[in-house]
């Protein structure tokens, strides 16, 4: 699994995990859960920290213990959905999130995975519609997050001007969004805007740690601009500190 994809799924997994937490909060007190359903909390917690490990055999070992305890828990379904797709077993994956919105249709963290699901397997239109409804909660805390997917989901399919739209929604509910700023800084180069694409991606370095993607973003916007001095800079950083990464490959055959 490369970078890109490990990030997806710390994404997906931290969705989860956010889930878990509104669920304890908001589920009452521990004298009105049957055992049951305490025994599924429990082997789902258990199954997204192995997952979170990378330990897949044993999260699912886990994962289908809590919904034999418990087959209504959306997030069991929700965390297994998820691990399904790590490992590419989209049919289930995709009962799995279905299932999972049945029970729980307003949760905007499952509908926020399902539409990242949805966008891999090339149904944009789809994958919109979830991230839109994920979008519908009036008390979702992290609204950047869907609106950054969509932006992302409908630049993979040459979306343009829906997929800026959304990246702009994102930065105005959170303009320090790490990923937000860098798609945005990516659509632009896109575009031929390597001043705008130059902003952006200041802002991007103010909050965030360089990667082997900004860093080859920043030496083709250093292109564009004509900026020798910062392409050589953002050049040498990438080869220093990353050697090995296919943006450095990239780097060496563009020379």
């Amino acid at each position: 699994m490369n970078s890109i994809n490990k990030l997806c799924l710390l994404w997906l997994i931290i969705a989860i995990v956010s889930g878990c937490a509104n669920n304890i909060h908001n589920g009452g007190n521990d004298t009105n859960e049957t055992k049951n359903e305490k025994i599924s909390k429990i082997s789902t917690d258990l199954g997204i920290e192995y997952m979170r490990r990378g330990r897949y055999d044993i999260a699912l070992q886990k994962l289908e213990k809590a919904l034999k305890f418990n087959k209504y828990s959306a997030i069991a379904h929700n965390a297994i959905a998820v691990l399904y797709q790590a490992l590419k077993v989209d049919d289930k994956a995709e009962l799995h999130y279905k299932i999972a919105i049945e029970i729980n249709p307003t949760d905007s963290d499952l509908l926020n995975n399902y539409g990242q699901f949805l966008c891999k397997k090339g149904k944009w239109k789809e994958a919109e519609k979830n991230f839109l409804k994920a979008l519908e909660n009036p008390v979702y805390q992290k609204p950047e997050i869907p609106y950054t997917n969509a932006g992302l989901c409908l630049l993979k399919y040459n979306q343009l001007a829906k997929s800026e739209s959304y990246f702009r929604q994102a930065l105005q509910k959170n303009p320090k969004f790490p990923r937000a700023l860098y798609h945005m800084a990516e659509l632009s180069y896109k575009q031929r805007r390597y001043e705008q694409a130059n902003s952006y991606l200041k802002r991007y370095d103010e909050i965030a740690k360089h990667t082997p993607q900004s860093l080859w973003l920043r030496i083709r916007v250093a292109r564009g601009m004509g900026n020798k001095d910062a392409e050589a800079s953002y050049a040498l950083l990438l080869r220093n500190s990353f050697p090995d990464s296919k943006e450095t490959q990239l780097l060496n055959q563009s020379e």
